[in-house]
């Protein structure tokens, strides 16, 4: 499932930037394709492995595993649902919230046990997840109050971008890149205990100030820029020789934190009327979706496809997996800036960087499930 998800995430990014060349879809469409149908249900199925490993329990149930296809199927339904000019998002939508409110149940029930302290990154799921669910909340409200629907659809944009994969992607990296550099980092517990506020409060505040407040979009920037700042001096103190190099998940996964800054001062650009939400949003997806995605593929790929002791054929497929990761990571970063600012040419620079991991992709799915290779 894991697997399937993250080749369902790649190839849902690269239609999203592909098929607006070829097809007159709304903006909506392949916004939704590569939010909706490629990186809610990759994160919920990330969440599948997390959450056991994070309170030191036993492995996801079926029930919960299945969750990531009922998301890949709202998504879906929603791109269909925009594409065709119909609503059939409300019912997306609902779908959608059903399931996060289960999965949310899950994650608390695996928190309440006494004798096992969880690990402080899952408050930072939880809080995701309350986004997400406000997010979708947010879209049944635009049928009962269409005078607030521009309103409403702000919101929904802030809560799924900054809250729902913000909070879930800044806790994951802390976790993420010591392990893909292989060095433990002393101070990452202690920085998610002490950030979610600053975080959830910098979330809420830009959502309510793009939607109806303006002025409460830069105290809430503001906000956001205190768990951003430490974690980038304290990456920049522990692995600053490993992101500077062309290859490899680490220089991907720091990209994608500087990705996510930019982003975050876009979306408060566009809270304040300046940008577009069209660009603001292909600015977070090129930015920071691209290199979070690719970046942390390139490290769980192997091990969500052959799970269990770690072989030959592991290492080779992540280097095959981070090869020219630094370069793919900075092409993904300046086309993002270059489209959030309005020049439509630097998705030419994302699309280059895609098929270059599309092809790594192929290379390692060619040995993923054999025998042959350990």
């Amino acid at each position: 499932m894991l697997v399937a998800l993250v080749l369902a995430a790649v190839a849902s990014f690269a239609a999203a930037v592909f098929l607006p060349w070829a097809f007159p879809l709304p903006p909506a469409a392949h916004i939704h394709l590569a939010l909706a149908a490629g990186v809610m249900p990759l994160i919920f199925g990330a969440m599948t492995h997390f959450v056991p490993v994070l309170t030191r329990s036993k492995p996801s149930p079926a029930g919960i595993r299945i969750i990531p296809a009922f998301m890949l199927a709202s998504g879906a339904l929603a791109v269909f649902s925009f594409a065709a000019a119909n609503r059939i998002y409300y019912f997306a939508a609902l779908l959608a919230l059903a399931a996060a409110a289960v999965f949310s149940r899950w994650i608390i029930s695996r928190t309440s046990n006494p004798l096992n302290k969880p690990h402080p990154c899952l408050y930072w799921y939880l809080a995701a997840l309350a986004c997400l669910m406000l997010a979708l909340a947010a879209v049944a409200a635009m049928a009962l109050w269409p005078e607030q629907r521009l309103a409403l659809k702000r919101l929904h944009l802030h809560l799924n971008t900054l809250g729902f994969v913000g909070l879930t992607a800044i806790a994951t990296l802390q976790v993420l890149l010591p392990t893909a550099v292989g060095r433990f980092d002393p101070q990452a517990a202690t920085r998610l205990r002490q950030d979610l506020k600053w975080a959830l409060g910098g979330t809420l505040l830009i959502s309510a100030g793009a939607a109806w407040f303006m002025p409460l979009s830069w105290p809430g920037t503001l906000m956001w820029a205190v768990p951003l700042v430490r974690m980038g001096k304290a990456w920049l103190a522990l692995y600053a020789s490993e992101i500077k190099r062309l290859h490899g998940a680490a220089p991907s996964l720091a990209t994608a934190l500087a990705g996510f800054a930019v982003a975050l001062v876009f979306g408060a650009l566009h809270a304040g009327g300046i940008l577009s939400s069209t660009n603001t949003a292909h600015a977070f997806i090129l930015a920071f979706l691209f290199p979070l995605v690719t970046g942390a593929a390139s490290q769980l790929l192997a091990v969500w496809a052959r799970p269990g002791p770690q072989t030959a054929w592991h290492v080779q497929a992540r280097q095959r997996l981070g090869q020219a990761g630094g370069l793919r990571g900075i092409a993904f970063l300046a086309g993002g800036l270059l489209v959030g600012l309005g020049w439509r040419g630097g998705l030419l620079l994302a699309m280059a960087a895609l098929i270059v991991f599309l092809v790594q992709i192929v290379s390692v799915t060619g040995t993923m499930f054999g025998r042959n290779g350990d």
